[in-house]
């Protein structure tokens, strides 16, 4: 193989590799929040959707709609959590995917 064609292939696995690294990364990201009060605490993953959700006994002396309103905010902060998470992963996969400055002779970019 030429070696135009090698640097090809490694550019190409090289991305791959990325990509991979992006799809298990996302896979893993959790965000995760507790009320000040720790009456509640929420988790969800990458794509916001609830996945764990913890009430202390202390709920049982508040009112419905207000326990509802702390979880509710909760899974907002913790979505945001997660989406700042999300946010690194897609970061570091594009600067995989950018491609690389290449300097002139003489040092000029």
């Amino acid at each position: 193989m030429s070696a135009e064609m090698d640097a090809l292939v490694a550019n190409a696995t090289q991305k791959l590799e990325a990509l991979e690294a992006a799809l298990f990364g996302l896979k893993q990201v959790r965000g995760r929040f507790t009320t000040e009060d720790e009456s509640v605490t929420v988790e969800v993953n990458s794509e916001g959707a609830l996945v764990g959700l913890t009430l202390a006994e202390s709920v049982t002396s508040m009112a419905p709609a207000e326990v509802s309103q702390l979880i509710v905010w909760a899974c907002r902060q913790a979505s945001e959590d997660a989406g700042a998470q999300r946010s690194k992963v897609v970061a570091t996969l594009n600067e995989s995917f950018a491609p690389e400055a290449k300097t002139a002779p003489g040092g000029a970019g």
